[in-house]
């Protein structure tokens, strides 16, 4: 019951549609321009690197903010699986963030808020997912693939930390009801962004940069709408 709870707090908190938000403050719907997603990403390329930063933020507190809620709600009654409520609160947060039920369940990715997940989980996971997502998206400009691997970091860190003790108190059952959340994420991921892979496959996925270089015209899109 209580890891349906957790789950339910974290689709509460995703629910908040940074981008969404932010767009319609701007006068836009966000899912009617670029990608059509209403993340961070899509908010960068449409509305400058200011406002990507702005969704970015609160896309990750949004989970952050869900995994603190359960952690000071169950802390005491489950201290042996406070790890686990933790990854079912940002589950949630997940799920309400790529499947808002007030926006016809059409969000956008989870990756600022898989963000979220990183840094409020443990500290040994803020290092490996910085590391891998900085260095892939600094190198290639695919945000995507600096998405993509950081979950496959997150299962493999998920694993080793599990197996050495880093989750105290828990058993091996519970052990493997984390690393099998954290998959169905991983999973979930790559399904969301199974566009992208065929892209990068191809070699035609669209670079980002944090700069106007990739921001498009708004006025000049409003103008060919309306004629």
């Amino acid at each position: 019951m209580e890891r349906i709870v957790c789950l339910l707090i974290g689709y509460a908190f995703g629910l908040f549609q940074t981008a969404y938000f932010y767009g319609k403050a701007h006068g836009i719907d966000i899912r009617q321009y670029g990608s059509g997603n209403a993340g961070t990403t899509n908010t960068l390329r449409v509305l400058g690197t200011k406002a990507g930063l702005i969704v970015l933020l609160g896309d990750c507190l949004k989970c952050m903010a869900a995994i603190w809620v359960v952690r000071l709600l169950f802390r005491n009654s489950y201290p042996d699986i406070i790890y686990l409520l933790s990854l079912y609160a940002a589950a949630g947060a997940i799920l309400g963030h790529n499947f808002p039920f007030y926006m016809g369940f059409k969000g956008g990715k989870g990756i600022a808020a898989t963000a979220g997940l990183i840094l409020a989980f443990h500290p040994y996971f803020i290092v490996m997912g910085v590391a891998i997502f900085f260095g892939i998206f600094f190198t290639t400009h695919y945000v995507s693939l600096g998405s993509l691997l950081v979950y496959v970091g997150l299962v493999i860190e998920m694993v080793i930390c599990g197996q050495m003790g880093v989750f105290e108190g828990m058993t091996q059952a519970q052990l493997c009801e984390m690393y099998a959340l954290t998959f169905a994420l991983a999973v979930m991921a790559y399904w969301k962004h199974r566009e992208n892979i065929v892209r990068l496959i191809h070699g035609n996925e669209r670079k980002t940069y944090l700069t106007k270089k990739n921001k498009v015209d708004l006025e000049e899109i409003k103008q060919e709408e309306s004629k």
